[in-house]
C-alpha cells in the first residue's frame, strides 16, 4: 500500500523577475513513498532544485498543495516551517555550508543542541564515526578535503534522524572516488535509519541507484521511470 511522506498536488512556483513573473514550476503532482529513494533529473533550469526546495518548505508554492508527513507546508508560517524541518527533514547541498570557525564535531552537534538534545555531542560523534570521520572530528572545514566536508554536511543532516533527507547535487563538487563514497553513505542512511531520500543529480550513476527517476523539463514532469533493479 502506498504510504507517501511527500505529496504535491498541482504545485506551482512563480517568481518575480526583472521582466515580470517567471514560471519556475508548473503543475507538479507527485507522491514520494516512505523509504523510497527518488532521483530528480533533467537539464539545467528544468526546475529540479526548485522542486526540492518546495518539498523542504524552503520555497513556498504559489499554487497547489505541498504536504510532508501529513502537514500542509503551504499553511505553515516561517517559524512553524523551521520547527518542522528541524524535527523531520535533513538537507544536503552541493556547497557544504559548514561553519568555518567550528570543528566537524561542533558543526554536527550545533543543530542538535538548538533542538534541545542533551546528547548532542554524543550523537554527533556517532554519526561522524559512521561517516568514517572518527579521526577528523576535531578538524576545521579548511583542514578537510571536499569529500570530508561533504561527509560532515551529510552527518549534520542525518544526526537528528530525519524521516526525509533532501540532497541537491550531493556529489556535484566531488571527484569520482569521493562521489562514489558519498553515494554509498546516502544509501546507507536509507538502510540504517529507513530515511526517505530525494536527490537532485546530473550523475547518471547516482540516479541509477534510486528506486524511481522523475525527469523534469521546463518546470513540468516529463516522465517517470521505476527502477526494477535499483539498489536494495
Amino acid at each position: 500500500m502506498s504510504d507517501p511522506v511527500l505529496s504535491l498536488s498541482d504545485a506551482t512556483l512563480t517568481l518575480q523577475g526583472n521582466a515580470g513573473p517567471v514560471e519556475i514550476l508548473r503543475g507538479i503532482t507527485l507522491d514520494v513513498d516512505r523509504g523510497e529513494t527518488l532521483g530528480l533529473v533533467g537539464p539545467s533550469g528544468s526546475g529540479k532544485s526548485s522542486l526540492l526546495m518546495l518539498m523542504g518548505g524552503l520555497e513556498r508554492a504559489t499554487g497547489g498543495e505541498v504536504h510532508a508527513l501529513g502537514h500542509d507546508l503551504t499553511a505553515l508560517d516561517e517559524d512553524a516551517l523551521a520547527r518542522f524541518r528541524r524535527g523531520n527533514m535533513g538537507v544536503v547541498f552541493q556547497s557544504f555550508h559548514l561553519i568555518p570557525t567550528m570543528t566537524a564535531l561542533e558543526n554536527v552537534a550545533t543543530p542538535l543542541e538548538l533542538a534541545g538534545r542533551a546528547d548532542a555531542f554524543e550523537r554527533a560523534e556517532e554519526e561522524l564515526r559512521a561517516m568514517g570521520l572518527g579521526e577528523r572530528m576535531h578538524h576545521y572545514p579548511a583542514q578537510m578535503s571536499g569529500g570530508e566536508q561533504q561527509r560532515v554536511a551529510l552527518a549534520r543532516a542525518a544526526a537528528p534522524r530525519p524521516a526525509i533527507l533532501l540532497a541537491d547535487e550531493p556529489t556535484g563538487n566531488l571527484d569520482g572516488v569521493n562521489g562514489e563514497a558519498i553515494m554509498d553513505l546516502l544509501f546507507g542512511l536509507r538502510d540504517r535509519h529507513g530515511v526517505t531520500l530525494v536527490l537532485v543529480t546530473h550523475a547518471t550513476d547516482l540516479a541509477a541507484r534510486c528506486d524511481r527517476i522523475v525527469r523534469l523539463r521546463d518546470g513540468q514532469i516529463e516522465s517517470e521511470e521505476r527502477q526494477l533493479e535499483a539498489a536494495q
